[in-house]
């Protein structure tokens, strides 16, 4: 069988937003799926991607519209014509704006897909009609929050320099899984100038497992290390002064503060040594050329966006932005400096509405709504809350309400499809075109489909604009294909046209070295980076700091419970494909050996985990991989994989952190018992 390659572009959630040679094969059906030779790619992707034939020829994808015919959750439909389906939900959208106002319409979405084209028409849809905004806290807004307090910039140092680095600290983050590329650059780094790696991960993730150093601190206690680190950079003499003159703040009055942030004092907090923090601060202030990748993992913490901003403050003690392979990288998202009117729709008078937080959808739907009309009507694309959002139990039970009208725009029939009143097939990235940014890297891309849209499945911006037109929703976005938009967006951004792009591959948005290292100045009106952040809110530290707002044990909940993403899946895509089912096995709570004796509990046994919002029985595995009185179970697995058909999104909470809101995944204490094979349900502790 023949097969023609075609080139595309990953969609999916991940820094990477890899390049892809697509093979097409007869019947329009795809095959393999290859790394292209983007420079930053180099031919490399993950292997979920790379049979990602799976997913758009999966025999249980939604592939006409669908109406609810059961009970809610219960994930019974019919079949109806999509005039059917669109005037229906055009109507139930009108009935619910005219006897409540408009802001009773929340049209719900996140990142499902990354390209802009088909992500934005639902933020242009709400503002044209007066529907409730939405705060996008659930990834990036503690970490956001926490760079930018001392950076200024949403870019850093491309990763490509990894390769020059003489050390490489990967921190709150794990690349052999969730960006596969940086660690091929890390071993260029060890291979060409015998780079060391250090991990700093509350557990032996892929990525710790290959670090020479791993440094495996209790959740929540990042902004204690990296205090303790600046402590012994300054005592030591490793601190670069006349970079610290020139280029920050407060130097003095940090260093000042931070005489009492010892080792021994640090020691205590995260649970790991003073001699391990000792040998780490010495380590990082010996290479003048050292490589900071900060992760969006330990953002995810009540105290997130204060743990950030201490640990993006080392290189700036340093003056390793100096160096070529120096420096530190967050997300380089702000490289890529779209004109966004056209895609939003932000030439529209903004109208005076809230703006509700999607990590609250929970607490929002059950009540909890602040001002304003509750939430009677739901718009959803890219994102799949019944899941993937905390507190999920609360999630649930307000997509159950009878009075909600919910109508989920998908590829497959996820947890929330099935609580939808209307379902809508999607296309995959495969059979859509659209315009890709990156978090990871620094190219910018445009993708054609390689494939017909399979089945009666329509895109995100043709259904936004076919449902634009029965609401009387008027802007000159719903008139246009995605081609037109794509143009004149890149023609707004003073950027070559789509079809030159998508021509070349890619087209490298990059800093020059000066302003990629903030030696033309950090993103604030001094241009000096800021160990002294002007947060925006009160009670948050004023340098650099342990921040103790998280949920620390207590004698009756004596673990702190984590949920890092599995390598097999994407948030909760590729838990439907075989593949990744089969290599992911089951949901599995990974405990301490020692803690694991304590308790009674045995590899391969059943443990109960829980607190105040309910109780998730899940497989052991005993490891000494993990910091004591820590609980990893690695997510994010469909409810009906848990032996009680309850996921680990139950126990989380939808806690806002602080500056700017964001979800606490990682910052959760719970209780264990061990449950043996003649134990009932109880939920007690």
């Amino acid at each position: 069988m023949t097969a023609e390659t075609r080139p595309s572009v990953c969609p999916h959630d991940c820094p990477s937003a890899c390049a892809l040679e697509v093979e097409v094969l007869p019947g329009d059906r795809i095959g393999r799926v290859h790394g292209a030779a983007m420079p930053y790619v180099d031919g490399v992707i993950c292997a979920k991607v790379a049979r990602y034939a799976e997913r758009v020829h999966h025999p249980d994808r939604v592939l006409h519209p669908l109406r609810r015919v059961g009970a809610k959750g219960e994930g019974r439909f019919e079949r109806i014509t999509w005039g059917e389906a669109l005037d229906e939900i055009a109507a139930r959208f009108k009935d619910a704006a005219e006897r409540l106002g408009p802001e009773t319409v929340w049209p719900y979405f996140y990142a499902g897909t990354m390209g802009h084209v088909q992500q934005s028409g639902i933020n242009r849809l709400r503002r044209v009609m007066g529907y409730s905004g939405q705060l996008k806290t659930i990834c990036a807004s503690a970490a956001g929050a926490g760079w930018a307090g001392g950076v200024g910039s949403k870019w850093g140092v491309p990763p490509q320099e990894i390769a020059q680095s003489g050390l490489v600290v990967v921190w709150g983050a794990n690349p052999a899984a969730t960006q596969v590329q940086l660690m091929g650059l890390i071993k260029q780094a060890k291979t060409a100038n015998g780079a060391k790696l250090v991990v700093v991960d509350p557990y032996r993730t892929a990525t710790a497992d290959k670090a020479d150093l791993h440094l495996m601190l209790r959740p929540g206690t990042d902004g204690a290390l990296a205090s303790a680190v600046m402590h012994v950079l300054f005592r030591d003499d490793l601190a670069d002064r006349d970079y610290l003159a020139r280029y920050t703040d407060c130097p003095e009055r940090l260093e000042r503060h931070l005489e009492s942030r010892t080792p021994a004092w640090a020691a205590a907090i995260t649970g790991l040594t003073e001699a391990e923090i000792e040998a780490f601060a010495k380590l990082y202030g010996g290479v003048p050329n050292s490589f900071l990748r900060v992760g969006y993992g330990f953002s995810r913490s009540r105290n997130g966006a204060a743990n950030l901003h201490a640990v993006s403050c080392l290189p700036a003690v340093t003056g390793a932005w100096k160096h070529k392979g120096g420096g530190a990288m967050q997300s380089t998202s702000g490289v890529f400096d779209l004109a966004r009117t056209l895609l939003d729709g932000l030439d529209v008078p903004q109208r005076p509405v809230r703006s509700l937080d999607m990590s609250r959808i929970g607490p929002i739907l059950t009540g909890d709504v602040g001002k304003g009309p509750p939430v009677t009507a739901m718009l959803m694309q890219n994102t799949n809350p019944a899941v993937v959002a905390p507190d999920s139990g609360l999630v649930r039970q307000g997509l159950a309400r009878d009075d909600l009208f919910l109508c989920v725009h998908e590829q497959v029939m996820t947890e929330t499809a099935r609580f939808a009143d209307m379902v809508l097939p999607a296309t995959t990235s495969m059979e859509h075109s659209d315009l890709y940014t990156s978090y990871g890297h620094t190219f910018l891309q445009v993708a054609k489909p390689v494939i017909a849209p399979q089945g009666e499945s329509r895109s995100n911006h043709r259904v936004i604009c076919d449902l634009a037109a029965r609401l009387g929703a008027v802007h000159p976005g719903f008139e246009m294909d995605e081609w037109e938009m794509m143009d004149q967006v890149l023609d707004a951004s003073d950027l070559p046209k789509a079809a030159e792009i998508h021509a070349m591959g890619w087209l490298n948005c990059g800093k020059v070295f000066d302003d990629a290292h903030f030696l033309s100045g950090f993103g604030h009106p001094d241009g000096r980076f800021r160990f002294a952040p002007e947060w925006g809110a009160e009670g948050l530290p004023e340098l650099p700091d342990h921040f103790d707002v998280i949920e620390n044990a207590d004698a009756a909940h004596p673990f702190r419970l984590i949920t890092p993403p599995s390598r097999h899946f994407l948030n909760s895509t590729f838990t439907e494909t075989p593949t990744s089912l089969a290599q992911a096995k089951e949901p599995t709570a990974l405990i301490h050996a020692e803690d694991c004796a304590a308790l009674g509990l045995e590899s391969g046994g059943m443990v109960r985990i829980g607190n105040a919002k309910g109780s998730v029985l899940v497989r052991v595995a005993a490891t000494s991989g993990i910091a004591r009185g820590v609980v990893v179970v690695e997510s994010i697995w469909p409810d009906r994989h848990f032996a009680e058909g309850l996921g680990i999104n139950h126990l989380t909470s939808a806690d806002a952190a602080l500056p700017a809101g964001g979800a606490v995944f990682h910052d959760t204490k719970v209780w264990l018992k061990a449950m043996l094979p003649a134990d009932d349900d109880e939920n007690g502790a």
